[in-house]
């Protein structure tokens, strides 16, 4: 596949649903649970491995499961963790009881739909994913997280927008100013991300490949919470319903770029758009509902970032395998970088 199924400028496919904003709904027949996985094909995930694999090195992207403590964004459940011993044999089992999106997650194409038009990937519904209607009954599973591991996980060449280091280090600091803020409703606009990807040499986006957006949250986080003060901002946070973060801006400019380069899309903030979202649509909508293209969130790219800046490149491989667990709405990302 060297390019998207369809121009943007044809979308949506399925004008029949009110609301279903910019859906590409068919575009890879009307039974499809990969969407934007599709595009990545034996050849593109072959390339990028030759591409892009030439010291080895390899970089974690997951931030323990367990990294937000007590209070988890969004209130979702905290991480439990019980290890045991099986007497009276010197052994050990242990279980864990965790929210898939309470750390490093694959959003898959259950988590969001479009909110107005009640409807997910490929005109599912929500009825569809609890196996209440005739098609739920006949794929109870649809549209689940194992859809990616069989596909055989999430892989290809991925390029680092390092927007942090860029406002650290580079011109961006004068350029936003104050505009941006990790813990407020902000936008990283989209003509900030091509300027970062001059900024980095001309980091060049190839058909299929992993965006990844840096904008320093983990740094941002652990730097709060290691006051008291920014313990009780962090509690602030969290018992906002939703709370406002730092992002990705909704454009019809960023959707149309991802739309014509991208296989899927990560961050490292808890929500990769801002939010709340200021209009009447949101990202995850389009992504997720509308095209089937998975969301990584929450990914630790700080020492990602290190090894990009020591290496003087910013694109590298993306081996990533979900949790396979049919149905499933979301994962931990299970990802690696290798240079």
């Amino acid at each position: 596949m060297a390019g998207p199924p369809v121009p943007f400028s044809s979308l949506p496919l399925n004008k029949s649903v009110d609301a279903a904003r910019l859906n590409a709904w068919g575009a890879h027949g009307e039974t499809d649970e990969l969407g934007f996985l599709n595009r990545q094909t034996p050849e593109t995930v072959a390339a990028a491995a030759a591409s892009e694999i030439k010291t080895g090195v390899r970089v974690p992207l997951d931030a323990p499961l367990d990294f937000q403590g007590q209070t988890p964004l969004f209130g979702r459940q905290v991480f439990v963790k019980d290890v045991y011993q099986k007497k009276p044999r010197i052994v050990h089992d242990d279980t864990w009881t965790f929210n898939t999106q309470s750390s490093t997650q694959w959003d898959g194409l259950r988590h969001f739909g479009y909110q107005k038009a009640g409807r997910f990937y490929n005109d599912t519904t929500v009825e569809d994913i609890a196996g209440t209607s005739a098609k739920g009954a006949q794929n109870p599973n649809v549209l689940g997280i194992h859809k990616a591991v069989e596909r055989g996980g999430v892989m290809g060449r991925g390029i680092l927008v390092d927007f942090r280091r860029w406002m650290e280090e580079g011109p961006g600091r004068d350029v936003v100013g104050d505009q941006f803020r990790q813990f407020h409703t902000s936008a990283i606009k989209f003509s900030w991300i091509l300027d970062v990807l001059k900024w980095q040499g001309n980091t060049t986006p190839r058909f299929g490949d992993i965006l990844i957006v840096r904008s320093g949250f983990f740094k941002s986080y652990r730097d709060m919470v290691a006051s008291p003060e920014g313990e009780a901002e962090i509690l602030r946070l969290t018992s906002m319903s939703p709370p406002g973060l730092g992002g990705v801006e909704q454009s019809d400019e960023v959707l149309q770029w991802i739309w014509e380069n991208f296989s899927a899309v990560a961050s490292d903030h808890p929500s990769f758009e801002r939010w709340p979202t200021p209009f009447d649509w949101s990202m995850h909508e389009v992504l997720l509902a509308g095209w089937g293209c998975n969301i990584g969130e929450l990914l630790d790219l700080e020492k990602l970032s290190e090894e990009c800046k020591r290496q003087g490149r910013w694109s590298f491989f993306v081996a990533s395998v979900p949790c396979y667990v049919p149905g499933g709405v979301a994962s931990p990302v299970n990802g690696v970088a290798i240079f």
